[in-house]
């Protein structure tokens, strides 16, 4: 589908976070035509960068399923950007730049909250952006967004109507039969080191890194899904390893199925507010993958 204006405008997305289910959800928009720019911000660090435009901060691009994410870190190279032609519709933008430095770019359309942090306090976003989404815990429609968005097992995708989203209960969800067995967390603040590749096959107790010296050691047998990236500053209680136990069916590149649904909804509400806001004209040009 394409997402349009009434005056053939590109609709433009903010989406705070470069994380996966960040990163799902642009690549979803792109598809759909929408400019979108990722900012990054630290908290917390990205662990599935190989299903993530985050990577993009370091090598300068990444590639999430048929969308390249391009790091722009100055305001007037994002605008040109966004002002560019058809050739750069299969693409995001990546930056550091915070949402104060891209407020005065353009008027945002779509402004999305998917940094998914579990005990900071959200900002009300919804002066900022002509419809914004929150995913995930501490968003209400009444106090902080437009639309307030699910994110826990079993309400993956629930547009949260009266009262806020669940909180977090620090339950890991479930990947084959481990929850949070299959982690391995920092228990202090420090440098994080390792040389080990995500994709990699590794046994339980194998050291994958370091932080400020001390080892940090594979959880579990099965394939290396997620790390933090190395030289990364990590603060205390944070994942910094993920395995995947799930042999032939492991995945550690692409959209797995929790980000799509995550995604899909937020389409939705995106499709549904921008039409109400801005006389979205949608035509049937693409759905899912190109």
């Amino acid at each position: 589908m394409s997402l349009e204006t009434d005056h053939q405008d590109r609709l433009f997305a903010i989406i705070l976070g470069t994380n996966e289910i960040a990163s799902a959800i642009a690549v979803h928009l792109a598809r759909g035509g929408t400019c979108v720019v990722l900012s990054h911000d630290p908290d917390p660090p990205v662990i599935r960068r190989r299903m993530a435009f985050h990577d993009a901060l370091f090598a300068g691009t990444a590639q999430v399923e048929d969308i390249v994410g391009e790091r722009l870190d100055d305001a007037m190279q994002v605008l040109r950007a966004i002002r560019g032609d058809a050739s750069r519709r299969r693409r995001v933008i990546v930056s550091r730049l915070g949402l104060v430095d891209l407020l005065p770019i353009r008027r945002i359309d779509v402004l999305i909250d998917a940094r998914l942090q579990k005990r900071q306090i959200r900002p009300d976003l919804r002066r900022l952006a002509g419809l914004t989404i929150g995913l995930g815990p501490g968003f209400s429609k009444s106090s902080n967004c437009d639309v307030a968005i699910e994110t826990r097992p079993g309400r993956i995708g629930l547009v949260q109507r009266d009262g806020w989203t669940d909180a977090a209960d620090g339950i890991a969800s479930r990947l084959g039969d481990l929850g949070a067995e299959r982690f391995a967390y920092s228990s202090l603040v420090g440098t994080w080191r390792t040389s080990v590749e995500i994709g990699t096959h590794v046994e339980k107790d194998l050291v994958l890194g370091h932080l400020s010296g001390a080892p940090v050691m594979a959880p579990r047998d099965g394939v290396l899904r997620g790390i933090i990236r190395d030289g990364t500053e990590v603060p205390s209680g944070v994942k910094l390893i993920e395995i995947d136990p799930r042999g032939v069916l492991a995945q550690w590149t692409g959209i797995d199925d929790r980000g799509r649904a995550i995604a899909n909804a937020t389409l939705s509400a995106v499709l549904r507010g921008a039409a109400q806001r801005f006389g979205l004209v949608v035509q049937p040009e693409m759905s899912g993958h190109a």
